[in-house]
């Protein structure tokens, strides 16, 4: 199987990423790491998360409260958004 990031996901990781590293040095390259080890945990075994709405999964990252948001499409898993957990759900459900 192969990992996309759609471009709106991308931008919320780049997002995330710069908030927590103004808030400590070396902070927002964890938030990066905890992206790398979800992705790959999504890669080896991406039904074992929960669906959430329709064919959307969520992963939810290590020590920071977002979620990586997926589809399963075909031999591809897209990833549709990295969200805060406490982020409005109607912010996600408009991207599947």
């Amino acid at each position: 199987m192969r990992l996309r990031f759609r471009p709106e996901a991308r931008l919320d990781i780049l997002e995330a990423r710069a908030w927590y590293e103004e808030r400590a040095k070396g902070l927002g390259e964890e938030f990066t790491r905890s992206i790398d080890a979800t992705a790959a945990g999504i890669l080896r075994f991406p039904q074992a998360f929960p669906q959430v709405l329709g064919e959307i999964r969520k992963a939810v990252l290590r020590r920071f409260p977002y979620s990586l948001l997926f589809l399963i499409d075909g031999e591809d898993i897209v990833v549709l958004g990295c969200f805060h957990q406490r982020q409005d759900p109607r912010t996600w459900t408009e991207r599947n």
